[in-house]
């Protein structure tokens, strides 16, 4: 089945219009075919980004302007600069046009090629008088290639409970693990999921892809014991009952089958991080908070401002007092003042947990990681949480972020996510994207960036219309990986991007040719333009992190034995009859099996004979992922003890219990951090990719 032709297509002249702003009339949900999208969508999508075409008279008015600014614009609002280069732009300016650059180190040049990386300020003056200005992106030409082949383990933070867990993995579980992994397994990565900030209020959303903010960290998964200040708290005997409370919800997930409650978790964690707000900070750590106040500026502010306005008013701030929903405002700034305790505690707690993170990432490298932690980007924010109060003006209101229909998913998909407007982010230099990559680096070996595609272009979703009746939206590509580029660059840090599922031709070579690797899953990687068998692995892409699985899919011990299948039955999520089901699953399974015999990569496990089990099966499948040239090589951390649940199963909501199940073994049972590092199974595992698939 597939989404109907609207039935109203764009005029002409609204085309003409909607091309000039980066919105798509059509889309191409396969190769063969286009579908072109409604003229309520186009109409819609070019109000949220403040062109009025309401009427044939409005869009006539709107294209002559939009025309003539163009024809009249000597630069765009942003020029890039590859290395050396001379951004491309300037070859458009007329001859004689005299250039003053004033550098982001405070330096004023006259020619733009040489100039140091940065985000500087040009200025072109032509012969005739005529002036004008424009952010001037210069990026390394691409990333640095990863210091050699590394393996390192995928995992959800949360679901990785040790014997000091307040119910839920932590920051102090990530160091443990970083610092165990890479001087025991010879682990050179942990991938985490998302660790933005939440938006408060119970229940939570569990999903780490919708927060609050991606530009500050989640203070539930600070480790309370490890603030200093914890060992000088005014009422110990308080925080000793709150220590007991919290080993009581560790045990109820990991000896009573209880799900992970983060909302119970925060409730106890916040009680505790009250009593250490109350300890005054030492000198030298006084020191320290005034320096990440300093260095967070304005962001911080409105962050912590918004967290504690949330705290009176409620988590959605169009719901606030009219005064209170502009951050700007003078009923915001007396509201601030009087709430500047509460903003101080919100302020004290992101900088906490910014401490942990590094903390984290100096474990892994400490413990000889080339790269250390790999974080991830969320696609985008909640619209009703911090980062959308604070930078309303960059977010297109009105709109969600989503995808198309397509071959698996006839309506569409509306993820609730308002987008970046791309005229605001070209306006201001890309300050908001360069101001989140910056955040992210101070603790992060690598990024990954979930949704990779959307540095090119996003699925926009009109409020209160479904996924079908929205539109792609061009983003400068260029821009956005320049300020990828060069923020990576200065942190020393490698970017991964999640390319997986339909991509736009072009934008995996964009991608390569800038240095960000890509995401190669196994079950996905198969020779679809030949004869759609299983892809050899020689001729599997280098420039990428190559996986048996992730948190949306199923694990690879339910991918081998058709689990998963059962498990979407149960749920009422299959589409088909499930013999049809369970024989597709069993075909592909055997295909791959069939193919890892044939490379010799199925062998039994402690030197048996027996290649039939399902760990001998998982250990081939990482052998062939080392036989392929993927630079790094990604172990989802469940696989090593033969977890059969996957973490997330896309198309439920409370059929099943996203996000909040802990590792478990094959039989269900939750497998602690300490039982990991004792774990035969996964020590087997990991002794396949030290040895390098032998």
């Amino acid at each position: 089945m597939t989404a109907p032709r609207p039935a109203d297509p764009p005029s002409e002249d609204l085309s003409r219009l909607a091309v000039l702003h980066g919105v798509a009339t059509s889309y191409s949900p396969s190769p063969d075919r286009s579908v072109a999208a409604s003229a309520t969508a186009v109409t819609l999508t070019l109000a949220a980004l403040g062109v009025d075409a309401s009427t044939p008279g409005a869009v006539r008015a709107a294209l002559a302007a939009r025309e003539g600014e163009l024809a009249e614009r000597l630069l765009p609002p942003t020029v890039v600069g590859w290395g050396g280069s001379p951004p491309a732009a300037l070859a458009a300016l007329p001859e004689g046009t005299r250039l003053r650059i004033d550098t982001e180190q405070g330096e004023s040049r006259t020619a733009a090629d040489g100039l140091p990386p940065g985000v500087h300020r040009l200025t072109a003056t032509t012969p005739d008088g005529r002036t004008a200005t424009a952010h001037l992106i210069v990026a390394p030409p691409r990333l640095p290639a990863p210091p050699g082949r590394s393996y390192g383990l995928l995992v959800q933070l949360y679901s990785l409970l040790s014997g000091r867990s307040w119910g839920m993995g932590d920051l102090g579980d990530l160091a443990e693990l970083a610092g165990w992994a890479g001087r025991s397994l010879g682990a050179g990565f942990i991938q985490v999921n998302p660790l933005h900030a939440a938006v408060p209020g119970a229940p939570t959303d569990p999903s780490p892809y919708r927060p609050s903010s991606r530009r500050f960290p989640d203070p539930v998964h600070l480790r309370v014991e490890d603030v200093p200040e914890a060992a000088y708290v005014r009422d110990p005997e308080r925080l000793r009952a709150l220590l007991e409370r919290s080993g009581r919800l560790r045990e109820a997930v990991l000896q009573h089958g209880a799900l992970i409650d983060r909302d119970a978790v925060w409730e106890l964690k916040r009680e505790a991080l009250e009593l250490l707000g109350e300890v005054p900070l030492g000198p030298g750590r006084r020191a320290a908070y005034c320096d990440f106040l300093a260095g967070q500026g304005q962001a911080l502010e409105d962050h912590a401002t918004w967290c504690a306005l949330a705290e009176v008013h409620g988590s959605d701030w169009h719901r606030w007092p009219t005064g209170l929903r502009d951050p700007r405002s003078a009923e915001t700034v007396r509201a601030r003042n009087g709430l500047m305790d509460r903003v101080d505690f919100w302020s004290r707690l992101a900088w906490l947990t910014d401490t942990q993170l590094t903390a984290a990432q100096r474990a892994g490298r400490e413990a000889g990681m080339p790269v250390g932690i790999v974080h991830d980007l969320a696609v985008g924010v909640h619209p009703g949480g911090a980062d959308a109060w604070a930078q309303q003006e960059y977010f297109a209101a009105g709109m969600s972020v989503g995808a198309p229909p397509d071959a698996f998913n006839a309506r569409g998909q509306d993820w609730g996510l308002p987008p970046w407007r791309p005229d605001r982010l070209a306006a201001s230099g890309y300050a908001p994207f360069r101001e989140l990559l910056r955040a992210l680096f101070r603790y992060a070996g690598a990024l990954r960036i979930d949704h990779v595609m959307g540095l090119f272009r996003l699925w926009w979703v009109p409020q209160g219309h479904p996924p079908t009746e929205g539109t792609y939206v061009r983003y400068d590509a260029e821009a956005m990986l320049a300020v990828l580029v060069l923020e990576a660059s200065r942190a020393g840090a490698l970017v991964i991007g999640e390319d997986l599922g339909t991509v736009e031709p072009g934008v995996r070579e964009a991608l390569r040719e800038r240095g960000v690797l890509g995401t190669s899953v196994l079950w996905f990687e198969r020779d679809w333009e030949g004869d759609g068998h299983p892809l050899p692995p020689e001729s599997w892409r280098a420039d990428c992190l190559a996986t048996a699985t992730t948190h949306d899919l199923p694990s690879t011990a339910a991918r081998l034995t058709g689990e998963h299948v059962e498990l979407r039955d149960s749920l009422g999520l299959l589409t088909r009859p499930l013999e049809e089901e369970r024989a597709e699953a069993a075909a592909d399974a055997g295909e791959w099996l069939s193919l890892l015999s044939r490379l010799g990569l199925l062998r039994g496990t402690g030197g048996g004979s027996d290649t039939s089990s399902e760990e001998a099966q998982i250990q081939a499948v990482h052998r062939f992922l080392l036989r392929t040239p993927a630079r790094m090589v990604g172990v989802w951390l469940p696989d090593g003890v033969g977890d059969r649940r996957p973490q997330n199963l896309p198309g439920t909501w409370d059929q099943y219990p996203n996000w909040r199940l802990p590792i478990a073994d094959a039989q269900g049972r939750p497998v602690t951090l300490e039982d990991l590092a004792a774990s035969p199974r996964l020590h087997a595992l990991m002794e396949v990719l030290r040895d390098g698939g032998r």
